[in-house]
């Protein structure tokens, strides 16, 4: 009966050593830091980049990755969702590359009032100052420069240009599609922009929509596109007319399939931008807030490089090899 007595009290010694444990477990796991990131979709590599990057840093920081992202771009709605979601759950801090940048503002508000750090990536919102931060790209830049390429590559020829954009609103096209038009040296509305389609930065869309503008303008001889998948498409359109040798094409991102494309020559140039750059970044502010209170303000550019094959005088550019050796800023 003594030894039974014993056996007794030493499982319930254990049990209450496991209980413990459990308890100590569950504490633990509660304090660990959470940090959410919100892209527009989950597979435009320029996103799925921005993702790993994310994850590297919290891996390193030692901190919990909380993902989302849209349906397609443009979904404002499961945005909305993600970000309510994140609130409730206790996030420190939401990095969103935002799908519609007015749309979103009202549930970033509800955020920020809940003591959580907002981060824009890539995309501001509009107004910018709906965020504390925005790690991103110069976008404007981005734009300049593939549309002062174009102009000194084009050679004083007559210019017919078709511009293959985002969608209507969205800062990050807008600020892209003026920064091309101020490059080149023309303002909306000008006779040589000859075809103007909207893409959302989609593939399939660009193609469309290239093949939209030929059908209005057959001898387009300038194409720019929002970003390379749009570009992409855009050469698919071309190339099926057997005009693909006719047209300049220009565009955005620095991808590693877009480096690969100028590599090849079906896009003369583009502007490189580093999303893997602006999440890790981000990252790394959520971190610095959680543990000190410390806010991230104000814009931190990420920089943007022009890679051609075919420099221009009096541009800085750099050629395919840089371009592919840091294509989404793996540097």
């Amino acid at each position: 009966m003594k030894n039974l007595r014993r056996a007794v009290a030493r499982v319930s010694f254990l049990g209450l050593a496991v209980t413990a444990l459990v308890a100590s477990g569950a504490a633990m796991a509660a304090d660990q830091i959470s940090i959410g990131l919100i892209t527009k979709t989950d597979t435009n590599p320029f996103f799925v980049k921005m993702k790993q990057g994310a994850e590297a840093a919290a891996a390193k920081g030692g901190v919990k990755l909380i993902s989302a992202a849209g349906k397609f771009d443009g979904d404002n709605a499961s945005q909305v969702t993600a970000v309510e979601n994140m609130i409730t759950v206790g996030v420190k801090a939401i990095l969103i590359t935002p799908s519609d940048t007015k749309g979103i503002v009202p549930t970033l508000k509800k955020a920020r009032a809940a003591d959580i750090l907002v981060i824009a990536l890539d995309t501001p919102t509009d107004p910018q100052d709906a965020t504390d931060a925005l790690f991103a790209t110069d976008n404007f830049k981005a734009g300049v420069l593939i549309g002062e390429y174009a102009k000194a590559s084009f050679a004083g020829k007559p210019a017919k240009i078709a511009t293959l954009d985002l969608a209507p609103g969205v800062t990050v096209g807008v600020l892209r599609h003026n920064g091309f038009l101020q490059g080149f040296g023309v303002r909306e509305g000008d006779p040589s922009v000859v075809c103007s389609q909207d893409t959302r930065g989609d593939q399939s869309k660009g193609q469309t929509a290239m093949e939209n503008c030929l059908q209005k303008v057959p001898d387009i001889n300038i194409v720019y596109t929002i970003n390379e998948p749009a570009a992409a498409g855009a050469y698919r359109a071309l190339k099926a007319a057997g005009k693909d040798k006719d047209v300049v094409i220009v565009s955005i991102d620095g991808g590693c399939e877009g480096g690969r494309n100028v590599k090849a020559g079906s896009f003369a140039a583009t502007s490189q931008q580093y999303p893997l750059l602006m999440a890790q970044e981000g990252v790394q502010a959520g971190i610095e807030y959680a543990k000190t209170g410390k806010k991230a303000t104000g814009y931190h550019d990420t920089g943007v490089t022009l890679i051609t094959d075919k420099p221009v005088s009096g541009m800085d550019s750099k050629d395919t090899k840089f371009g592919l050796d840091n294509c989404w800023g793996n540097k």
